[in-house]
């Protein structure tokens, strides 16, 4: 009898994580004909200056391979972007890194940094990628869960996580798919373990520029003597509404840059060179265009939470991000899978179950994941739908 093509030639690892949850959503989500609240893709137009920016370099002939570590000029533009907003020095030539997108970034931190056996803390509910990444570089994972409500790092946890020996931390900050944005407070315990167990930290900031309330984003790398042992990524996908571009880049030390380009080097040879001259465009934006777009996204989040809450979904306020985790059990005794594909299919309406984003299932059993990084029509349609079929 004949085995299956992956059954025979598949590698181990890969029956170690599973497909992507909001891919799969997404897919239904067409085939059915459901609005896509399951991925954090925007229907609305990117910047127009930028567009013009990336066809204009298209037109110049700026179609060949850019050195693999990036452009000269945008390494230097984003550089200048993270001593002025995160108050990190870095060094366009020794210091920064452009990836094809922060999703790359951290598979190349982790496939440079740990060795098979190395333990890597990775605090959950996590981004669904960040577990691949770890098994792809054969290390083993940490896991322990900020505590609720709020998603607060509890130092005990912290230090019963780190007392583990881990080799890295990998910290998403404000956080997918929780929302939160972790204090000062919160940052510098997680700074003072590093330096007590010498560890180093991966730091995923994709949303820095999405916060509210009054809270502030702060990257790990200004605490102490943190830029030493910190990468720090982070890209342009979500702050320019340029998702499928993958932009995005890695900023660390000397050594660290070395060696992180190595492997990015291998994995991907370069990000697309037209598109890095636009993203030059991008980062010289005015201030004015950052308040515009949290301001933006707060409207989208306030709307969205008075409207779960009222269809009887249970829902923690995000400070950061476009993500909202909304807990069902009031409204159905599905698990999350089961609910979310009769939410797809019978009320069209899409999100990703939240078990997804946990190792252990249970825990986001009865919880999905909506995002609001859509037109203001888009999401209205959505709630109209989920008031007529929940």
């Amino acid at each position: 009898m004949k085995t299956s093509s992956t059954r025979r030639f598949g590698s181990r690892r890969l029956g170690l994580f599973a497909d992507s949850a909001i891919r799969d959503m997404s897919i239904l989500a067409e085939k059915v004909g459901a609005v896509n609240l399951a991925q954090g893709s925007p229907d609305f137009p990117a910047p127009l200056s930028v567009k013009r920016a990336a066809a204009a370099a298209i037109r110049g002939d700026h179609n060949q391979y850019e050195m693999t570590m990036g452009s000269q000029e945008l390494r230097e533009a984003v550089a200048a972007k993270v001593r002025s907003f995160n108050g990190i020095i870095a060094d366009a030539d020794d210091g920064v890194t452009i990836t094809c997108g922060s999703t790359e970034a951290i598979t190349a931190a982790m496939m440079a940094f740990t060795d098979p056996g190395d333990r890597v803390i990775i605090p959950e509910p996590f981004y669904e990628s960040y577990l691949p990444a770890t098994i792809l570089s054969g290390a083993t994972a940490i896991h322990f869960r900020p505590r609720e409500p709020g998603y607060v790092l509890a130092e005990e946890d912290l230090k019963a996580a780190f007392s583990q020996k881990p080799k890295a931390i990998l910290l998403n900050t404000p956080n997918n798919p929780t929302g939160r944005v972790f204090s000062k407070k919160e940052l510098g315990v997680v700074a003072d373990l590093c330096e007590d167990y010498d560890v180093l930290a991966i730091t995923d900031e994709i949303y820095e520029h999405i916060v509210y309330d009054g809270h502030r984003h702060m990257s790990l790398a200004t605490i102490g003597n943190m830029h030493e042992r910190t990468v720090t990524v982070s890209g342009l996908s979500k702050t320019f509404s340029i998702t499928g571009w993958r932009i995005g880049y890695a900023v660390a030390e000397k050594s660290l840059t070395t060696a992180l380009r190595t492997v990015h080097d291998y994995l991907t040879v370069c990000a697309a060179t037209p598109l890095q001259r636009a993203a030059v465009t991008a980062l010289a934006l005015p201030e004015s265009y950052y308040r515009d777009l949290a301001a933006t996204y707060d409207k989208k989040r306030l709307y969205m939470l008075k409207s779960l809450q009222e269809l009887g979904f249970s829902c923690s306020r995000p400070e950061g991000a476009y993500y909202i985790l909304a807990d069902f059990g009031g409204i159905s005794k599905l698990d999350d899978f089961a609910f979310a594909n009769h939410l797809a299919r019978e009320v069209g309406v899409a999100a990703v179950p939240a078990s997804s984003f946990y190792t252990n299932r249970q825990a986001g059993r009865s919880k999905i994941r909506f995002t609001f990084t859509k037109k203001d029509a888009t999401l209205k349609e959505a709630v109209e739908r989920m008031r007529k079929g929940l």
